[in-house]
């Protein structure tokens, strides 16, 4: 292998650790929006955003353009019933940010990421509470701002909001599925193992015990 060679082949295993440890900080930067979520921190959760004129927050209550636009809307709070919620220990907005999806562009100082957001939440209204549970779609860019990674949109498409009394199915077309269903005419290999509650059963685990190697 000739010096030029060798010196290429340093270069791109320093790039590709770079990529990693860029996918990386934006995995924790998405993570720490979801904590910070879970008690509308407004201050922290503005602050993960780019002070770029191009920032976007698009969600169910609407489209914020620009840092002064993520202000607006995470120092509202609950916008959509006229509700700030700040402070109060009754707020609970738990949206985990599930199997990530995280792509580095060739310029190495913007990203994207794929998200899902999946969890719990209780609005407090009056001296009542509301409580529910919400799935959905994060689809998010990012950009490297003094060698740190900020959110430059935040995309959040809501696959459902529902109670959690009644579910996100309207319930005059809902079909209850039995418990135990037959699936004999499917003529499957062999019977599956019982792993529904309360059998007890234990998927297989793929890997060791990390400390005892069992």
């Amino acid at each position: 292998m000739t010096v030029e060679e060798l010196e290429a082949k340093v270069k791109a295993m320093e790039n590709e650790l770079q990529r990693l440890k860029d996918i990386d900080e934006i995995k924790c930067l998405q993570r720490a929006y979801g904590y910070y979520l879970e008690h509308w921190m407004a201050e922290d959760v503005i602050d993960l955003f780019s002070d770029s004129p191009d920032v976007v927050v698009r969600v169910r209550a609407g489209v914020f353009y620009g840092k002064e636009g993520v202000k607006r809307f995470f120092r509202h709070g609950r916008v959509d019933v006229e509700l700030k919620v700040q402070d109060d220990p009754k707020f609970f907005h738990q949206v985990m940010q599930l199997s990530p999806v995280v792509h580095i562009n060739p310029d190495g100082k913007t990203a994207k990421g794929r998200w899902y957001g999946f969890g719990a939440n209780a609005f407090p209204v009056d001296d009542r509470i509301s409580q529910g549970w919400m799935n959905g779609i994060y689809e998010n860019e990012y950009v490297k701002e003094n060698g740190k990674w900020k959110i430059l949109k935040l995309c959040w498409y809501m696959t459902f909001h529902a109670s959690h009394r009644n579910g996100w199915i309207d319930p005059s077309k809902e079909v209850i599925v039995p418990d135990n269903p037959d699936f004999s005419a499917l003529k499957p290999d062999a019977p599956s193992e019982n792993s529904i509650y309360p059998s007890g059963f234990i998927a297989p685990f793929h890997f060791k015990n990390p400390v005892t190697d069992k």
